[in-house]
């Protein structure tokens, strides 16, 4: 049997890191609400953010537990570096994985496209324009011009250029003529 005070350090410094990783994912996650509030970033994409918080202060309370509890650094490092090296041969292996991943954060963070919007693939051998209606971690779905509903590839999206067309409001006099 363990004796707990022996451990009194270890079970107190591990305490107060729970209670500080928790307090700083709390505030995170306020932090991400409001600004996707403020940036009109639908709840899909911040449930993605939520996510994706959730999991770095999940990775770095394992790893300041594991050092307080003594795990001794130079053995941490070989199995992290192992695990990511079986990562990243996973990852080569599944190339077109990480690149839709890749596209899918190039599109969120850093390219003018939102949902609703009405756009035009780039691309010689098919006509894809229509209303972008979700992007997901892999894929762009889109209702085109003639009602049907595609799915693309974010990679292929990023890699054949997007235009983003503005709405065309229909005229009042040809309104008036169809009704």
């Amino acid at each position: 049997m363990f004796d707990t005070l022996s451990f009194k350090s270890e079970i107190l410094l591990t305490i107060i890191l729970l209670a500080v990783i928790i307090a700083l994912n709390s505030l995170s996650k306020r932090g991400i609400r409001r600004f996707g509030k403020t940036s009109s970033i639908d709840m899909n994409s911040r449930k993605i953010i939520f996510y994706l918080s959730n999991l770095l202060f999940y990775l770095i309370a394992f790893i300041g537990i594991s050092l307080i509890w003594g795990v001794d650094l130079k053995d941490f490092s070989v199995f992290m570096s192992s695990i990511l090296a079986i990562l990243g041969v996973g990852f080569v292996a599944q190339w077109s994985i990480l690149s839709n991943l890749t596209a899918s954060v190039i599109l969120f963070f850093n390219h003018p496209l939102r949902l609703g919007d009405r756009i035009r693939v780039m691309d010689k051998d098919f006509d894809w324009t229509g209303k972008v209606e979700d992007i997901s971690g892999f894929y762009l779905f889109m209702r085109t011009d003639d009602g049907k509903q595609i799915t693309i590839p974010t990679n292929l999206v990023i890699q054949k250029g997007i235009e983003i067309l503005k709405e065309e409001k229909p005229d009042i006099e040809e309104v008036i003529s169809n009704e």
